[in-house]
């Protein structure tokens, strides 16, 4: 059984958003999925953890029949290269504007591997009652930050709806990752101010990427704006892995 609908020869889709967003930011790239015959989900990632994060990813992946593309955005990127090592299944990653972890590097060492990121500075901390801290990007500073290639009202939905991530996981280490074993792919903005472009470069180029695009412009959230871009990326990965080249 799958969790998809219906039989294709065409590869499922899985989209994994990361901290401050929600499932629901894969909207314009969900369309052109569907309309193209792809199956997708996009996950509900918990955003509790680096490793608990990664098992709700492998246990969906799991249920999921045939191959699998899966992609990442910001903390998802950690969450697909956790999640999707050891799966025969998994026949591409995409990260889009994401964190490529190496075994034993946190988010937070990749963020601040490189001069550029402001994110610390936008956020507000809200105490959890069972101890810990969840962490939220302010709704006044959230376009600039985190979305400034999208519209003021796209942005204000943004901030609104998003969802917080713990504290803990930015510090907490990755495992083995699937990069070192499946091919992928890199798309990022130019402006990304969470992770900055010279990080996403360095991550590239250490994964092997197949193809590396930095848009012009772009904000951490670039895949919103530039949907058509990422589906094309998701695409090629698509076509390239299940031809077997």
């Amino acid at each position: 059984m799958s969790i998809t609908e219906g039989s294709t020869s065409k590869p499922t889709v899985v989209l994994v958003h990361g901290a401050f967003a929600e499932s629901s930011s894969w909207s314009g790239v969900i369309t052109l999925l569907r309309n193209e015959g792809y199956p997708a989900i996009a996950v509900a990632n918990p955003l509790r953890g680096v490793a608990f994060d990664s098992d709700y990813l492998r246990a969906t992946l799991a249920d999921i029949s045939g191959d699998i593309v899966l992609v990442g955005h910001s903390y998802g990127g950690t969450v697909i290269s956790g999640g999707g090592a050891g799966n025969a299944n998994v026949k591409a990653l995409v990260y889009i504007g994401a964190f490529a972890p190496d075994e034993g590097e946190t988010p937070g060492d990749l963020a601040g591997k490189l001069p550029g990121s402001t994110l610390a500075e936008t956020l507000t901390p809200v105490p959890l009652p069972g101890g810990g801290v969840d962490l939220y990007i302010k709704q006044d500073k959230y376009h600039a930050q985190f979305a400034a290639d999208s519209s003021t009202e796209v942005a204000g939905v943004m901030a609104v709806t998003q969802r917080p991530i713990q504290e803990s996981a930015f510090g907490e280490a990755s495992g083995e990752p699937a990069w070192k074993s499946v091919p992928s792919w890199f798309l990022f903005g130019e402006l990304d101010k969470n992770i900055p472009a010279a990080v996403h470069h360095f991550m590239a180029d250490r994964a092997g990427s197949r193809k590396t695009i930095e848009l012009k412009g772009g904000s951490h959230t670039v895949g919103i704006p530039e949907a058509a871009q990422v589906f094309d990326l998701i695409r090629e990965a698509a076509g390239a892995t299940t031809t077997g080249s």
